[in-house]
């Protein structure tokens, strides 16, 4: 039980779940999916769908995190990304075709990797604190996307292909959650089943201790940031085609504090070091789910207090001082048993004899020719219990 109790899954999956038990008890149909027109349709696909673009975004700033960064401009790349692919595909004379949609992601995508190439050189390379290296693009990149799409709002819509990335579908489930589902299934394999996971761990926990072992944390930080952007990237995608309009004011806002939120959640520290990918998982969900809660049952005034509570209760929850005081708290009252035999105290008095040193005195000391013996004294010790 103490095992159970002291693991970082635990209880951000309790939370998860006591919040989609909230919901079913406010919503009794919450978890009914139904097939229509071959598609998946409900609640629970709803959340799985809207939380793609969190977890990939949360996915590249797990290992960005782990290597003691932080990437804040991951709202803007998303904005770079969406912006020039829609801008492509409406420019372009025919929008609807699959090679065009084509080019746009895959330029999009490559800006993206640029975007965090930077990022990686600006913190690996030139040695700038992460949350100022990134804050440079994160102001910068809205403004490279507003030149973009010439400060206009743009509408692809008039391309079925591009609507598939965010908002279509793939064997009746949404391809956004296949696509995100992929990502993370190839992110744990790299960084679990490969030596990847244990040197960014190594890099967040002591860099210098890694460079004494042989571990190059240069390039390991270097490449965080490049996946981080990626992800970015794909998430911005994900959020124009569903949305069928491209707003570089809007694509992505905020995004980064809310995956910043889903790592914390999970149960990776700040500081650096061991990461959880599940956990982020996990994380995300939990947003998601709160938003689905606060629209059916919370007014539009308590959102953010309904939020900061449950983010409160799931960080506090996962400290190992307050889940001892818990602990503690659960234990009060409980008449301890005897775990061993203790013998019982003295009651009775004792005459202790113990020997006292040898004799120095002279006038005890006997002398016969050249043999000297030493008298030896005895004394009684009275002891009362």
């Amino acid at each position: 039980m103490k095992k159970l109790t002291s693991h970082r899954l635990l209880w951000p999956a309790v939370v998860l779940i006591a919040l989609l038990l909230a919901n079913l008890l406010w919503n009794h149909s919450f978890f009914d999916i139904t097939l229509r027109d071959g598609n998946l349709y409900g609640a629970p696909v709803d959340i799985l769908r809207r939380a793609a673009p969190i977890v990939l975004v949360a996915l590249g700033m797990t290992l960005v995190i782990a290597t003691r960064g932080i990437d804040l401009s991951v709202g803007a790349v998303a904005a770079i990304s969406g912006s020039w692919a829609s801008m492509y595909i409406i420019s372009s004379a025919d929008g609807a075709s699959v090679s065009v949609v084509l080019t746009a992601v895959g330029v999009a995508l490559l800006m993206a990797l640029i975007a965090g190439a930077w990022n990686g050189f600006l913190v690996s390379v030139l040695g700038i604190q992460p949350i100022v290296a990134t804050l440079v693009l994160m102001v910068a990149g809205r403004g490279l996307a507003q030149v973009i799409t010439d400060e206009k709002i743009l509408y692809p819509d008039n391309s079925p292909a591009y609507k598939l990335i965010g908002g279509g579908y793939l064997l009746a489930v949404p391809f956004s959650i296949l696509l995100a589902g992929g990502i993370f299934a190839l992110t744990a394999v790299l960084t679990r089943k490969t030596a990847l996971g244990t040197l960014i761990e190594s890099v967040g926990v002591n860099p210098e201790a890694s460079r004494l072992a042989g571990v190059r944390a240069r390039p390991i930080i270097f490449l965080a940031y490049v996946f981080s952007g990626l992800c970015a990237g794909i998430a911005g995608l994900m959020l124009t085609s569903n949305s069928t309009s491209a707003d570089p004011n809007s694509i992505g806002l905020f995004i980064e504090l809310d995956a910043i939120l889903a790592v914390v959640i999970g149960g990776t520290s700040l500081a650096g070091g061991r990461f959880s990918l599940a956990g982020t998982l996990i994380g995300a969900f939990i947003i998601e789910t709160m938003d689905a809660f606060v629209v059916i049952a919370i007014s539009a005034r308590s959102t953010d207090v309904f939020k900061a509570c449950v983010v409160i209760i799931v960080c506090l929850l996962q400290s190992s001082r307050v889940r001892a005081w818990l602990l503690n708290v659960l234990r009060w009252g409980r008449t301890p048993t005897r775990t061993h035999h203790e013998p019982p105290p003295p009651t009775a008095s004792k005459d202790l004899q113990i020997p006292s040193p040898i004799a120095t005195d002279p006038a005890t000391d006997t002398t016969n020719g050249s043999e000297t013996t030493n008298g030896s004294d005895t004394k009684t010790v009275k002891a009362t219990s």
